[in-house]
């Protein structure tokens, strides 16, 4: 399948409204790009570009050139520089991308996850990292893990400032996890595929992974739904998330679901619908899958 290239997409053409509002929340703090540059940033660029170098391998026209042509196909449609890719031997199926602005950005996945996943489901797993460089969203995490962590070291009140800021933290993270969704299905434009790949993230391994019924997921996916009938199942499910840095996947896969068949994504589709716009510099941060 032929992918149509989103010549000129920008990133508020498909971020989530959550994700937007996070957003905009977030900006409220001063200074936060000039915290992730000149604070944190060059530290941690240096401490990944290093690990990268040493013990992962990288990606590219001689080195596991299928994958390569994946990135490559997906930052065409989605309008953006490629960054670098490695792949990284661990047994956790994970994915995670950093980038500091000026600087070369990169995308780790990890060889579980490889190994659980269609060529065209790791393309979805890419391009939601994709997401992440397109939405600029690590230009907010890492300096609120400075203020969490500079908050948890005073005394008594400190905790309280650290939870607090910890719960903004992870419902922005939540937020931002639908926009970067949306970018996989942007890119492989097929939603099969990206509820596929986070069926397999809930309950798959490379032996049970060819054995799971999507159909099936997404049934769990309404009846997930349901729960919010009563009081106590909202309760339930907001307790249940609020320490987590990601939607549960039968939430990220409802959602996705219903943005395949709005007319927002299906207009996106349409080559006269993009307008060309500069491209963005990334700037600092790391996010995973």
């Amino acid at each position: 399948m032929t992918q149509t290239p989103l010549v000129g997409l920008k990133a508020d053409q498909f971020r989530h409204p959550l994700d937007f509002q996070a957003t905009q929340a977030l900006k409220q703090f001063p200074g936060l790009d000039l915290m992730v540059r000149n604070l944190l940033g060059p530290l941690a660029e240096q401490f990944f570009y290093l690990n990268n170098i040493a013990a992962s391998v990288l990606v590219g026209e001689n080195q596991l050139p299928h994958l390569h042509q994946l990135l490559l196909d997906a930052c065409k449609t989605l309008d953006l520089e490629t960054p670098q890719l490695y792949v990284q031997q661990h047994p956790v199926p994970n994915a995670y991308t950093f980038a500091m602005r000026g600087k070369q950005p990169f995308i780790v996945l990890h060889t579980a996850l490889i190994d659980m996943l269609t060529p065209e489901e790791i393309q979805a797993v890419i391009a939601h990292e994709l997401g992440h460089l397109k939405c600029e969203h690590g230009v907010y995490l890492t300096p609120l893990n400075i203020m969490i962590l500079a908050a948890s070291l005073l005394p008594n009140w400190g905790a309280v400032i650290a939870q607090s800021l910890q719960e903004q933290m992870l419902e922005w993270l939540r937020c931002a996890e639908f926009s970067c969704d949306r970018a996989a299905l942007l890119a492989t434009q097929n939603p099969k595929v990206v509820m596929s790949v986070l069926m397999k993230l809930a309950g798959g391994s490379p032996t049970l992974a060819p054995q799971l019924n999507l159909d099936a997921f997404i049934a769990q996916a309404r009846a997930y739904d349901d729960i919010s009938n009563s009081e106590l199942g909202e309760l339930l499910k907001s307790a249940q998330t609020a320490q987590l840095s990601h939607p549960v996947p039968v939430l990220r896969a409802r959602e996705i679901d219903k943005w395949a068949s709005s007319q927002a994504y299906q207009s996106l589709l349409q080559p006269t619908s993009i307008r060309y716009n500069e491209k963005v510099a990334s700037q600092g941060g790391w996010r995973n899958w």
